[in-house]
């Protein structure tokens, strides 16, 4: 499944590890919970779908406000340059 950042959980090293049992859409029915358990495997909310949980939102990129100030303090999971080509693009 592709999570509310972009990456496809499929690909992720924890979930192969099986440290993470995968993200979900911000827009999923279960979102705001399942960012609850990754806070407690990682010690952490990830703010990206932390953000697209509370503001339902699928995806961060089809928000209208990406690449954002979430995106920028946490380079989770995109660099800041690659934001700045993403913003330049746009």
């Amino acid at each position: 499944m592709t999570a509310a950042c972009g990456v496809d959980c499929e690909v992720c090293d924890l979930k192969a590890r099986k440290k993470c049992g995968g993200c979900v859409p911000g827009d999923h029915p279960k979102a705001m919970e399942r960012s609850e358990e990754i806070k407690h495997v990682m010690g952490a909310y990830c703010p990206a779908m932390k953000c697209a949980a509370e503001r339902k939102q699928p995806y961060c990129l089809s928000c209208k406000e990406f690449p954002c100030k979430v995106h920028y303090k946490w380079e989770i999971p995109y660099s800041s340059s690659l934001l700045k080509l993403i913003e330049k693009s746009k």
